[in-house]
């Protein structure tokens, strides 16, 4: 008869993952590093074969190992949804929520709606995580995550995607540049512009270019930036234009500059998706789906929501 292991036991061997080592992994389970190490022992005693390499300075995973933790991973965040499940059906949007969310959505938006979230649902907890689009659906597949904020399209395996409203893009330029007074510009216009982009790995670059049909422009920009606060100080200081999105400069991003912004003309204008994406088969989809239409409602009274998507 099969002895499975128990939750606790996975629990230690995935903190021992993400931290390589058995002190700090004692410490991120509030337990002692002795009960943690017989915990691990007990486990490998289980599965009949080592899942660590204990080392001085530190511990790594063998190859099992490894290929251990990525299934318990699966099955802690299955036991947590077991739990959120009466949680769900007790009280919609309530408990612990980890939400994960882009850094060209966090700072314009989340200001702006949490505090009507907070009045409405008192007893949510959320707690965010910002960081990029791939590390964010990493997070995501790997249990660590419930929700992520960002824009769409993205790849997306395994999850359920709720588009909740369109965010244009603008042409953002020094009030001194020769295209400051348009009133609109056509997107190949842009394709003379000495036009300045984030780096590789955020998805507004690939959904700036994609929407203007710039892919050729993938290259070649004097600056590339690393968050959308510097690309705007480079524009500021004359290196360049750039795209902004529209929710960007609503939520102020632009105070203090010099800096305008012009719509882009032509039918149906360029705009990413902001959206949500859970684990498909969450049993909390259903609470994903009301926070979805809420942030959409109150992102449109805050001025920062375009068309519906």
């Amino acid at each position: 008869m099969i002895n499975p292991p128990s939750l606790q036991q996975l629990r230690y061997l995935v903190a021992v993952a993400e931290t390589r080592h058995f002190g700090r992994a004692a410490e991120a389970c509030f337990v002692t590093q002795s009960t943690l190490s017989a915990g691990v022992q007990e486990l490998e005693a289980r599965i009949g074969a080592p899942l660590v390499e204990r080392r001085k300075r530190g511990a790594i995973l063998t190859a099992l190992g490894a290929q251990v933790v990525e299934r318990a991973r699966r099955i802690l965040a299955e036991a947590e949804a077991l739990v959120e499940l009466g949680q769900a059906a007790r009280e919609p949007l309530s408990g612990p929520l980890k939400l994960g969310v882009i850094p060209t959505i966090s700072p314009y938006l989340l200001p702006r709606i949490l505090p009507g979230l907070r009045r409405r649902h008192p007893r949510l907890r959320l707690y965010l995580t910002e960081d990029l689009t791939a590390r964010i659906a990493e997070g995501l597949g790997a249990g660590e995550l419930d929700l992520l904020l960002l824009a769409l399209p993205w790849p997306l395996p395994g999850a359920e995607t709720m588009a909740l409203f369109e965010d244009g893009f603008l042409f953002a330029c020094r009030r001194d540049h020769g295209l400051a007074r348009a009133r609109a510009l056509p997107p190949e216009r842009l394709n003379s512009e000495p036009l300045l982009l984030l780096q590789d790995g955020h998805c507004l670059r690939d959904h700036a270019l994609s929407a203007c049909n710039l892919m050729n422009r993938a290259g070649g920009q004097p600056f590339q930036a690393t968050s959308l606060p510097t690309l705007i100080q480079m524009v500021d200081n004359g290196i360049g234009t750039t795209l902004l999105p529209a929710m960007a400069v609503a939520g102020g991003a632009l105070k203090g500059t010099q800096i305008v912004a012009r719509p882009l003309a032509g039918a149906g204008a360029p705009a990413r998706t902001i959206g949500l994406a859970w684990r498909k088969g969450s049993p909390r989809a259903k609470e994903f789906r009301l926070l979805g239409r809420e942030i959409a409602e109150l992102s449109r009274k805050a001025g920062l929501a375009g068309s519906d998507p």
